[in-house]
């Protein structure tokens, strides 16, 4: 008998977890990590959090399901995307904390390269939008800010990674610098379409590329984990971003096939094959996965607030608990009323792209009150959801005559009202998985599968399951005239 860990490295937390051989959980830890945010706008985090989180929940998940290091046959790695660290080839000593995916320092140096007019090059090379979301605007900043960083950096002292590559070499004490194909293409500094790391970019941006980490397949060797570290020499064989680890997870490996995770916020994913879909929609074309050499590429889409905006009913305006309230109000709530809550908190992601809108309330009443709220709020996550889902298949040109199933996993799908809306309102199925921890799957599967543990994705695929199928069953004039007082509301908020 022998298991697999998986490393589930997120934004606020660290969670590790042990899978037998049928994918059921027999032992997980989880530890929080401070956030540090240095100026406004600033998200950073300290690296030494980030490893030690993983050394401590990986101990933690082998004592909760007592099982002995030895024991684990393989380790995989799934990690928040864009995080961008730069650290000491020697000593291993990172020359600044850790900058978060959410760090905005570089917004007006996007700005300026865009008034330069190099958008276009960018997006053309990486498949990406010109953001401070990606690492290569905060590696320039590293560099240009961090004393001493430039020229240790062109003398070869330094090495860059995102958080995978930062805990693989650590955890193989510096033996190994490399990264996987989906963390690469989300720097906004690798070629997808040559697969390799992008000279023009590196150039533009003065990034020297001997800083940069070998590229890898997801399923691939990076390593031995170091017998100090959990006890046991464990081989590292599986690495992926944590919203393709998602996509691998729930099986999406036939191009048509869509993902949704609904967290915080929403990362939808379309696998679209061997085919680079360049989007008219504001869509990022990015690697879903990589085996073998050869690259299967998806286009995804971001909502900012989807959780969040249940996590503001309770904490901002405290009209709730706890989130699974949202359910029972949703269904007590006057479906005589039309209240569109626009969740622009932070702006609005894709398709819109526009970072200066606000969020807004619409159709309240006298009699509008807490359950109408609930109800609202469940709701925009659906139409936040069909607008991506549109502006796939508008980029896609589908010939299908059938709308493909939308597999979900995150929080939110605990709730039966919601992923109801959710298929009411896209006019499709929508499958919740039986194992619902579909990242950490996907990077055990990356793992268990090099190792000859896990079945190859094909019978992999077969063995996925649904918990839980819903269908729609809105009535066509009503999911129209809901859908069309959601984007009436979202085109005023953005006149605001």
């Amino acid at each position: 008998m022998g298991y697999i860990i998986a490393i589930d490295q997120g934004t606020t937390s660290t969670r590790s977890i042990v899978f037998d051989d049928q994918f059921a959980i027999v032992g997980q830890g989880q530890e929080e990590f401070e956030q540090h945010f240095p100026k406004s706008g600033w998200v950073e985090h300290k690296p030494q959090d980030l490893l030690t989180s993983v050394i401590t929940t990986c101990k933690k998940a082998l004592n909760d399901g007592k099982i002995r290091a030895k024991d684990i046959l393989a380790l995989g790695i799934t990690n928040q995307r864009e995080t961008t660290l730069l650290w000491d080839k020697v000593s291993g000593e990172p020359i600044y904390n850790a900058i978060v995916w959410q760090d905005r320092r570089t917004s007006k140096f996007c700005d300026k390269l865009r008034s330069d007019g190099v958008e276009e090059l960018i997006t053309r090379i990486t498949g990406l939008l010109l953001d401070p979301y990606f690492s290569a605007t905060k590696l320039k900043w590293l560099l240009d800010n961090v004393e001493g960083a430039r020229a240790k950096a062109e003398a070869g002292e330094l090495l860059f990674g995102t958080v995978d590559t930062y805990l693989i070499w650590h955890l193989t004490n510096g033996v190994i610098h490399a990264t996987d194909a989906t963390n690469a293409s989300r720097t906004m500094l690798y070629d997808i379409n040559e697969s390799k790391w992008s000279s023009e970019i590196c150039d533009m941006l003065n990034i020297p590329m001997s800083i940069l980490p070998e590229v890898r397949n997801c399923s691939d060797d990076f390593g031995v984990c170091d017998e100090k570290i959990l006890g046991h020499k464990i081989p590292i064989k599986g690495v992926a971003g944590d919203q393709h680890a998602a996509t691998i997870g729930q099986a999406c490996f036939k191009p048509g096939m869509m993902k949704s995770t609904y967290g915080t916020g929403c990362f939808a994913l379309l696998n679209t094959g061997q085919s680079i879909v360049r989007s008219n929609n504001k869509l990022l074309t990015t690697i879903a996965y990589q085996f073998d050499g050869k690259p299967t590429y998806a286009l995804e889409g971001s909502i900012f607030i989807a959780g969040a905006v249940v996590q503001w009913l309770r904490d901002g305006l405290q009209i709730i608990k706890s989130a699974a309230e949202t359910q029972d109000l949703a269904i007590q709530a006057d479906s005589n009323q039309q209240v569109i809550i626009v969740p622009a908190f932070t702006g609005l992601g894709a398709p819109y792209w526009n970072a200066d809108c606000r969020g807004a309330i619409y159709g309240l009443t006298r009699n509008s009150g807490p359950a109408e709220l609930a109800k609202a709020a469940l709701e925009c996550v659906g139409f936040q959801t069909r607008d991506l889902l549109e502006a796939m298949q508008s980029d896609w040109h589908d010939d299908g005559e059938e709308k493909p199933v939308l597999r979900v996993d995150g929080g939110m799908t605990s709730s039966n009202w919601a992923m109801q809306f959710l298929a009411d309102i896209l006019n499709a199925g929508v499958d919740r998985p039986k194992t619902l921890e579909t990242t950490a799957v996907g990077a055990a599967w990356l793992a268990g599968s090099a190792v000859g543990y896990y079945p190859p994705f094909a019978e992999f695929s077969r063995l996925w399951k649904s918990e839980s199928h819903f269908t729609p069953m809105m009535q066509e004039e009503q999911r129209e005239r809901k859908y069309s007082a959601w984007k009436s509301a979202v085109e005023a908020t953005m006149r605001v």
